[in-house]
């Protein structure tokens, strides 16, 4: 209870500060929680866009070009406080203007939208308030092209509708989003190390920091929507080379079992075998595939090219049975849609990951790795020194150079944790007018 009314005070303190800040303070900027002079829109990131012809090592040189910030560290929810209050200021003056859905946008000629599309985007600073005139120029491509960066659409240039609907949202749900990006974090218990490994489920982007640095970023495919991702922080343990997979319960139960019921030979084109209570192999026609009621076997894929896992399983002991991973289908990192897995988070170029975790063992060079991998031997080897991991799920942040990010909320968990505060709030609120639970609501 005690948690609940302390939420409800911050929200409250965010709305009211928002209502009563001087609009000269925070008027200028949507990349400052700051009270300050305006200052010139820096400049356009340069992205690279994945085509199927990338490769591991140009996708996460890529990433890690967009910026070396950290997108979570110890200084994260009192930044996300700072642009909550950012955009109630801009909520309380208005917002932003729509761009009308038809709006047509070429670079040198005049467009009946142009200036408004140059007010939009200096009211949340992607350009500088000098630029508040004239046709579609490189200014406004420039600036179009750090809006989308900043909400990860493809940076180039020109008004997709992708980007016009990004526009188009409410400075009142962009605030939404942040408060529910603060709520989750202020819930969560992670112990910064010096080194230390985030995934931002909606992001789909996974960082290693170091000495509060991104070091590494990758690609990552993380849940379906329907079987989404956990949020969680745990100890990433070890590094296992050429895994082996077994197979979750529920999946066996009602994938597996679904194939084995279509084709008795799928276990075995598979590389899978059926084992007892006891890791003992057992015939797999003995085995009753009707899916109706829990497995009381286990299935196993061997290790190897065809693995699930592919060649490096990460270990992170949790509550969920999650864990990072190589895939055998690389090529889904190309995608920008990359909510595909069954829960655990596989990794683009994940043995440089493996290398940079086991960096403090000179033995565990890359290509010593490598060299591993291709013996094709299981092995697993345990971390001199665990390095904590949070899997963390922030639609809405700001990062230490003031940028605000947004993502999708693919998950829809926004609006339901802003719902159930909102019946909180209503319970605190009617438990103060009663008398016989007015203590509850002090």
């Amino acid at each position: 209870m005690g948690k609940t009314r302390h939420m409800l005070k911050r929200h409250a303190v965010i709305i009211a500060m928002g209502l009563f800040a001087s609009a000269s303070a925070l008027a200028q900027t949507e990349t400052t929680g700051q009270a300050g002079p305006k200052q010139a829109a820096p400049a356009a990131p340069k992205a690279a866009v994945a085509t199927p012809a990338s490769t591991a090592e140009s996708r996460t040189a890529a990433a890690l070009a967009l910026t070396h910030e950290p997108t979570y560290d110890e200084g994260t929810a009192q930044r996300i406080k700072d642009a909550a209050l950012s955009y109630s200021d801009l909520a309380v003056r208005g917002g932003w203007p729509a761009i009308p859905a038809d709006a047509k946008f070429t670079l040198g000629v005049q467009g009946a939208n142009d200036e408004l599309l140059r007010k939009r985007l200096i009211l949340t600073s992607d350009l500088a308030a000098d630029k508040a005139s004239g046709a579609f120029d490189q200014d406004i491509a420039d600036a179009v092209k750090r809006f989308q960066a900043r909400h990860s659409l493809a940076p180039t240039g020109m008004m997709t509708p992708r980007t016009l609907a990004a526009m188009n949202v409410t400075v009142q749900k962009r605030i939404r989003q942040l408060e529910a990006s603060l709520e989750r974090l202020e819930n969560t218990n992670f112990s910064f190390g010096q080194r230390y490994v985030v995934v931002n489920i909606p992001a789909a982007f996974a960082e290693a920091v170091e000495n509060d640095v991104v070091v590494r970023r990758y690609r990552v495919i993380v849940g379906k929507t329907e079987k989404p991702s956990p949020t969680l922080t745990a100890q990433i343990t070890g590094v296992v080379l050429n895994p082996t997979w077994t197979v979750p319960s529920s999946i066996a139960k009602t994938e597996i079992s679904a194939h084995m019921r279509k084709d008795p030979t799928y276990l075995s084109r598979m590389h899978m075998e059926v084992l007892d209570g006891h890791d003992n192999p057992i015939d797999p026609h003995s085995v009753d595939w009707s899916g109706t009621h829990t497995p009381n076997f286990t299935v196993r894929q061997q290790n190897g090219t065809f693995n699930a896992l592919g060649a490096v399983k990460i270990d992170m002991p949790n509550s969920y049975s999650v864990y990072m991973h190589d895939t055998n289908q690389r090529n889904l990192f190309s995608d920008d849609y990359r909510f595909d897995s069954h829960g655990c988070s596989r990794v683009d170029n994940v043995r440089d990951l493996a290398a940079w975790l086991l960096k403090d063992q000179p033995k565990w060079t890359r290509a010593a790795i490598d060299t591993e991998i291709a013996t094709g031997q299981h092995l697993e080897v345990a971390m001199a020194k665990k390095v904590p991991v949070a899997w963390i799920y922030l639609t809405a942040w700001m990062t230490k150079d003031q940028t605000i990010q947004f993502r999708n909320d693919v998950y829809n968990q926004d609006e339901q944790l802003l719902e159930a505060t909102a019946e909180e709030a209503a319970f605190f609120s009617n438990a103060g007018n009663h008398p016989l639970t007015a203590h509850m609501a002090q």
